[in-house]
């Protein structure tokens, strides 16, 4: 068995997983996943969930017309893509189907 590992979560901002799981998942529900910042350490952890989902309309980000906005949306939808043909040559499916064992 390999040891689990984790992805800091100061990496999974910058690097765009926040901005995307919430721009493309959470935000349209109404909901967000918020990540707090300890201001005499400087340490990231995921704090909660908002929840605004009596919301019709759901959330939105207040600007996200900034290159790095569009930099970090560029650089997961390039993963999603690498993953989803790795996934679909080996596995035969990219997001795993409801009832799947495996």
């Amino acid at each position: 068995m390999t040891n689990m590992q984790y992805l800091p979560i100061k990496e999974f901002v910058e690097l765009g997983f926040l901005q995307e799981v919430n721009r493309q998942f959470f935000h349209p529900l109404g909901l967000a996943l918020e990540v707090a910042i300890n201001m005499e350490t400087g340490e990231r952890t995921l704090s909660g969930i908002q929840d605004y989902r009596e919301d019709p309309e759901g959330m939105v980000f207040s600007d996200l017309s900034d290159g790095e906005a569009t930099l970090r949306a560029t650089a997961v939808a390039t993963l999603q893509r690498t993953k989803a043909a790795h996934r679909s040559a080996s596995l035969g499916w990219v997001m795993q189907p409801i009832g799947n064992k495996r």
